[in-house]
């Protein structure tokens, strides 16, 4: 198997993590009755903690479908190598790395993080540019 689709498994698993660990903040200051709930109830402004996990968990969501398209579009296109192997761990790496840099609150290096995120897209992504 491509190593490319065991990173974009290890991208899923990293979705699930970004999705319990905002959850899981989110009924710590709502409460359970919340979480099994209809969720219809207006709810004060989230602490700043879970603000930052809900955000990073968005974040994900909206850049992972890149992810997914670029790292299936190599195996599909049979364009992987070690470049974009090398890329798609670039990825993941620096995605794992920007979860607790944003839940920590920490600017400039989750900036960063994300920046890297980028670059590995772009490592996977270029082979589908090239003829």
């Amino acid at each position: 198997m491509p190593v490319e689709l065991k990173i974009l498994a290890w991208g899923v698993v990293l979705l699930l993590v970004h999705i319990f660990a905002a959850a899981h903040l989110k009924t710590r200051q709502f409460g359970p009755r919340w979480n099994m709930g209809a969720r219809d109830e207006t709810l004060p402004p989230l602490r700043p903690v879970v603000g930052r996990f809900v955000r990073a968990q968005a974040n994900f969501q909206e850049t992972f479908p890149i992810a997914i398209v670029a790292l299936i579009g190599v195996v599909v296109a049979g364009r992987t190598s070690e470049w974009t192997a090398l890329g798609g761990w670039i990825w993941l790496g620096a995605r794992v790395a920007y979860l607790p840099l944003y839940g920590l609150g920490v600017p400039m290096v989750r900036t960063l993080a994300y920046a890297v995120s980028l670059v590995g897209l772009a490592m996977v992504l270029t082979p589908l540019f090239r003829g």
